[in-house]
């Protein structure tokens, strides 16, 4: 049996996970990812989870094909280089040759979105369709882009940075120097921002998110937002409806301008299928351009939720047309 490993650099996390010939994931690993730091710094985590993974499971290297890294930013697969990255604070790093001088194995990179709906494409949400676009909610906003069963980069590499594409004139600052960028609104840490600024605005703590997470805003995540949504928590209820209000602003915009079969919803939120999926779902159909179509986009939840990215990874080096 030979393996793969797949990588998914995310702004918070670094996971990493061994795939075998089936397309299967048989173990993982993982670090905290801790931006901003030297490319060399991210390099030798990534080195240090690929030995982990192939100690801990009993193999040589001589069973790894090859090891794929899926970035957040500007992916230059021709020159293996990652060209930008404002989540991870760097600006040109030949990732791929330091990797190459640190692992025994052939290195593949690309953009994170780009792995994620590429496993989704094959494997996943997206499996039968030609276009599909895969949009993952996390620390930011992150989109795959694929257009006639293959992946779309952009002349530059860039395209698919939809997080960055603004949804609130002179809103927000962003980490890449806009403003009211779409990650910024609706990124699955943008909700969680939005709750503990109401908790902190709730004078009398009569929010049931304060019983949730035992009186400390810092330690709310969407699973408590969704409870507490769900258990009928008025204050929470208008965080989520605020949130969702912007989450739709973007996904319409999306749907408008690329029309894809599929449109796939990424990232642990996604699961919560009842609060955030379904009423996204509805408020899109009354707001996109082709609403009147007989045909309309479908919107889906991922399959692999947050192991896409690291199986769509582990996948570049697969026939297909998206690796370099």
């Amino acid at each position: 049996m030979k393996y793969t490993i797949g990588i998914d650099v995310g702004g918070t996390n670094i996971a990493a996970g061994l795939v075998d010939e089936n397309g299967i994931m048989v173990s993982i690993a993982g670090r905290k990812t801790c931006p901003p730091r030297p490319a060399e710094a991210y390099a030798e985590d990534m080195a240090e989870l690929g030995r982990e993974l192939v100690e801990k499971n009993g193999l040589f290297w001589e069973d790894v094909l090859w090891l794929g890294v899926g970035l957040p930013g500007t992916v230059n697969i021709n020159k293996g280089a990652l060209e930008y990255a404002n989540n991870l604070g760097i600006v040109y790093a030949p990732l791929k040759e330091m990797l190459e001088k640190l692992l025994p194995c052939k290195i593949y990179l690309e953009n994170d979105g780009d792995a994620a709906a590429w496993a989704e494409f094959l494997y996943g949400a997206g499996k039968g369709s030609r276009d599909f676009l895969m949009v993952t909610l996390g620390t930011g906003i992150g989109a795959g882009i694929i257009m006639n069963g293959k992946i779309s980069r952009g002349v530059n590499y860039a395209a698919g940075e939809v997080g960055h594409m603004t949804i609130q004139f002179d809103g927000e600052v962003c980490s890449c120097g806009r403003r009211g960028c779409f990650e910024q609104y609706a990124s699955a840490s943008a909700l969680v921002r939005q709750a503990k600024a109401m908790m902190k605005n709730d004078r009398n703590k009569d929010s049931l998110l304060w019983q949730l997470c035992s009186g400390n805003p810092e330690i709310v995540e969407g699973k408590q937002i969704f409870q507490a949504v769900r258990e009928g928590d008025e204050k929470t209820k208008q965080v989520l409806e605020q949130y969702l209000g912007y989450l739709e602003c973007g996904i319409t915009n999306l749907i408008n301008i690329f029309q894809p079969d599929i449109l796939c919803i990424g990232g642990g939120i996604s699961r919560a299928q009842d609060c955030l999926l379904e009423p996204l779902k509805e408020l899109c159909s009354k707001h996109v351009y082709s609403r009147d179509s007989q045909v309309q986009t479908k919107i889906v939840p991922a399959k692999f939720y947050n192991e896409a990215g690291i199986l769509g990874a582990a996948l570049l080096g697969r026939e297909g047309g998206i690796c370099q």
